[in-house]
């Protein structure tokens, strides 16, 4: 992607380049929800300690600005990389559902405004009101 910007960062781990590379593989589904636009982003991976019982539980954290809206995501698993694939599934999860919220509303105002044009409907798709 060339307009991404995405700081890693590894707590109680280290951050190898495979670890990192399978990351920016991931972020790449990022470009179609783009248009364009730059891609800036945080994401930590961290061995969270001390508080399980039994085995290593890793942590992902996302933390993504699209389009001028922050995306966060996190995910807990005894994989890293599937506390990977967690985050990032969680982080696409969120972003489809605000761009498809706002298509939604969109052609909603869209049929609205029709309406009243037609002659059809009184109401001011505005305000609301009648």
């Amino acid at each position: 992607m060339k307009y991404m910007n995405i700081n890693i960062k590894a707590t109680n781990t280290e951050l190898t380049d495979a670890i990192q590379d399978y990351i920016l593989s991931k972020l790449d589904r990022l470009e179609k929800f783009a248009k364009g636009a730059e891609v800036s982003g945080y994401v930590e991976i961290a061995k969270t300690t001390n508080h399980h019982n039994k085995g290593d539980v890793f942590k992902a954290e996302f933390d993504v600005t699209l389009n001028g809206e922050n995306f966060f995501a996190q995910a807990e698993t005894e994989d890293i990389y599937s506390s990977i694939d967690a985050a990032r599934e969680e982080l696409m999860r969120k972003i489809t559902h605000t761009k498809d919220r706002k298509h939604t509303l969109f052609k909603r105002g869209a049929k609205s405004v029709k309406k009243m044009l037609k002659g059809i409907s009184d109401r001011n798709p505005f305000t609301s009101k009648y």
